[in-house]
Order: structure tokens, then C-alpha cells, then sequence
């Protein structure tokens, strides 16, 4: 549903109809956002004029990310169909896929601390989220909720980008 190196952050589950981009994450994961969101967090913010103190330049400098306004991510349940709106050039030419695809949200493992979010189109080719361009946009088509396994690692195909 949200990668392992996304739990920490704040998130929220997705709704059939959003529209949706690829976005790195300050733990340096890819993972979905709302284009309304990361708008918001990239806006300038108003300076107050007031100095800092040496107790919050300080808790700045040990944690930065304190700083950054925080981009929820959107977590996505395995089965889910996705439009990519945007698929890239290399990746079409390489797998045979059109510029717009449907594509179904999986994941790849239930081991953890390791990437397990997925798209695979309806040729067969799967696609870590991880290897994917921010900014790529989705649209959620349905979320469809019944659990699935896992498939075995040793069936996975990977698509070269």
C-alpha cells in the first residue's frame, strides 16, 4: 500500500477519480501525491521577520526536515487500476506500450525494509515505483480492496526504462 521508507511520513489512503504524480519524498523514496499538495509545499512562504532563536537554529540544523512543509503521501491497496497519463518515450519504445495505459497497483514482495511498489501494465511488464520520474502523472480508476499474495519474486518480470 505505501512503501516501508513511507510510513513515517504523514499519508492518506487514495479516492477513485484523484488525480495523482510520482513524487520523491524527503526519505528520498518515490511514491504518489497529490499535484494540489506538492503545489502547496513548493509555494514561497512568508517571511515573518521575526529572527530565529539560537534553540530553533538548532533544532533546524539536527533535524531540516522540521523545515520542510510536509507532502502526504497517497497510498494506493494492491489491485487498484491507474491510468499513467505520461508514459516516457524510452519506456513505450522499449515495451511496446502506448503513451496513455491503463495499470494495475502491486506489489512486488512482502519482505521487508525493501521496495515493493509496483505498476504493471496489461502486457505483463511491472515497474517499481522507485524507477519511475517524479512527476508523472495518474488518475485512480478503481480501488479494488481484496487482498492479494504477493507474487514470487522469481516471476517478476522487470521492464528496462
Amino acid at each position: 500500500m505505501c512503501d516501508y521508507s513511507l510510513q513515517g511520513l504523514p499519508n492518506r489512503l487514495a479516492v477513485v477519480g484523484e488525480q495523482l504524480i510520482t513524487h520523491r519524498f524527503p526519505t528520498g523514496s518515490i511514491g504518489m501525491a497529490s499535484p494540489f499538495d506538492v503545489a502547496a509545499a513548493n509555494r514561497p512562504k512568508p517571511q515573518t521577520g521575526l529572527p530565529r532563536g539560537w534553540w530553533a537554529t538548532l533544532k533546524c540544523w539536527f533535524n531540516p526536515q522540521m523545515e520542510l512543509e510536509s507532502v502526504p503521501a497517497v497510498c494506493i491497496p494492491p489491485g487498484a487500476r491507474l491510468r499513467m497519463n505520461r508514459v516516457p518515450e524510452q519506456m513505450q519504445r522499449n515495451n511496446a506500450l502506448q503513451p496513455v495505459e491503463e495499470v494495475t497497483f502491486v506489489q512486488l514482495s512482502a519482505e521487508a525494509y525493501r521496495y515493493r511498489d509496483a505498476i504493471r501494465f496489461d502486457n505483463g511488464c511491472r515497474v517499481l515505483l522507485q524507477n519511475l520520474a517524479e512527476g508523472l502523472p495518474f488518475e485512480v480508476l478503481s480501488l479494488d480492496i481484496e487482498e492479494r499474495e504477493p507474487e514470487p519474486e522469481a516471476r517478476i518480470l522487470v521492464c528496462p526504462e
